[in-house]
């Protein structure tokens, strides 16, 4: 299944004048530590299939999903027999819309919806993921713009669960909307301006908490701490920047809001798993 590998870096191979691949795999095929910059939703549809993703071992079951989100490494096993949906959606023009930026920034790394876990939205996820394949294994007119209706149908319906149906915070409940709200706006903020000087007493204060209570509801609500969030979002600019050989990579550490070449460097090899210039030799060559 992964057709062009350089090093960890898969190139993913999308449909002719697409930006969506889709497999309806049944290769008793294992797949090595690889990285890519399109979203991959699997769902098993006979037998197992495990991924390993951020130290997790994660056994999908049949009708299990798991999302795994843009330049996330992970690693795939299957099972002698079986068969799953694997779809690779690029999201770049997604995300376009802030607030699948910050579901994005929030589901990060890796989400698993069950039947048992999430009934509120499986079955439609499920259905949809299944709408997903026929549009286009059928490749009629208009099936990319059929397929994106679709998968922003399940990025609201995710992004929907987890902001509305979660207790992120340990308030009282009458508090539980209003601090989710206010979080969305902070993450939505530190996207649009993660170029900037951004401090942690800047953001709070804007929050309206203090410091240290910021730090605490911050982390409960994306799962990572203020600085990591702020540094994932630089990174991220950084990868587009690199796509430019117009940037030196001096260029591109001062125009993502790091303050020095070798934090850059740092950062991104914490982020990435390799170099800026091997990420530019890899993905923009």
């Amino acid at each position: 299944m992964i057709e062009n590998l350089k090093g960890i870096y898969e190139t993913v191979n999308f449909r002719q004048n697409t930006n969506l691949r889709l497999y309806d795999n049944d290769k008793f095929e294992n797949y090595p530590p690889h990285w890519h910059t399109p979203m991959e939703i699997i769902m098993p549809l006979e037998n197992i299939y495990t991924v390993e993703c951020c130290e997790r071992t994660i056994v999908l079951r049949e009708q299990d999903i798991i999302f795994i989100c843009p330049c996330c490494l992970h690693r795939l096993y299957a099972p002698e027999h079986g068969r799953r949906i694997i779809f690779q959606p690029d999201t770049a023009i997604l995300r376009e819309m802030k607030d699948i930026e910050t579901i994005l920034s929030i589901l990060s790394p890796v989400i698993v919806i069950t039947p048992e876990d999430n009934p509120d939205i499986h079955p439609q996820i499920h259905s949809l993921l299944l709408e997903i394949k026929e549009e286009y294994l059928k490749n009629s007119s208009l099936a990319e713009a059929a397929i994106y209706s679709r998968l922003l149908s399940i990025l609201v319906l995710l992004g929907r669960s987890y902001t509305e149906t979660g207790k992120h915070f340990d308030v009282a409940n009458t508090k539980q909307k209003e601090y989710t709200e206010k979080f969305m706006y902070i993450c939505d903020y530190i996207s649009a301006h993660c170029t900037e000087d951004l401090t942690l007493d800047s953001v709070a204060d804007l929050a309206g908490f203090s410091k240290f209570h910021f730090t605490r509801l911050f982390k409960q609500f994306t799962n990572v701490s203020f600085y990591k969030y702020l540094n994932q979002k630089r990174i991220a600019t950084a990868e587009k920047l690199l796509a430019n050989p117009g940037y030196t990579v001096t260029d591109v550490a001062l125009n993502s809001g790091f303050s020095s070449l070798s934090s850059f460097i740092r950062m991104f090899k914490i982020i990435k798993n390799c170099t800026p210039t091997e990420f530019r030799s890899m993905y923009c060559n």
